[in-house]
């Protein structure tokens, strides 16, 4: 199976594959996400590490049960060959109504067939107002005229 665009990146390359991360996150469908990675896949997710599709797909479902409205914008910092790095945001409320802001930055590594073999993810969450929210597209994918992170001055 490939997941193109494939290694090695190019600016446009890089910036697509990361669109279509994020718009898989914005799913929030844990079982398509994991498909993007290698079987083995190894994440650092925080303090949390992760192996392989299915305990990323256990990972995603946790996160996406505990992190309710999530919504994400990831944007392309820099690349080489088969690695990309992101920077992030997403916007997401606990079972309370508290609202948050997560960012992060992302090391993405591929193999070959344009999967992720390596995922390496700091993140820190900010409570946010709920009149602060700046991601409020209906769930799912981010419309293409919404803007992104620089846009927004994240």
């Amino acid at each position: 199976m490939t997941r193109p665009p494939l290694p090695p990146f190019d600016r446009e390359t890089a910036a697509v594959k990361v669109r279509k991360a994020e718009d898989a996150w914005n799913s929030r469908s844990p079982e398509a996400v994991a498909l993007a990675y290698t079987p083995e896949s190894q994440w650092r997710n925080r303090s949390e590490f992760v192996t392989g599709r299915d305990e990323i797909t256990a990972f995603l479902t946790r996160k996406w049960d505990r992190e309710l409205e999530y919504r994400l914008i990831k944007e392309l910092w820099t690349f080489a060959d088969n690695r990309i790095a992101v920077r992030f945001a997403y916007e997401w409320h606990d079972d309370s109504g508290s609202w948050f802001r997560s960012f992060g930055n992302e090391n993405w590594e591929f193999d070959a067939d344009g999967l992720m073999r390596r995922r390496i993810a700091s993140i820190n969450d900010m409570p946010i107002a709920e009149e602060d929210r700046l991601f409020k597209w209906p769930l799912g994918p981010r419309p293409q005229d919404h803007p992104g992170l620089t846009d927004l001055g994240l």
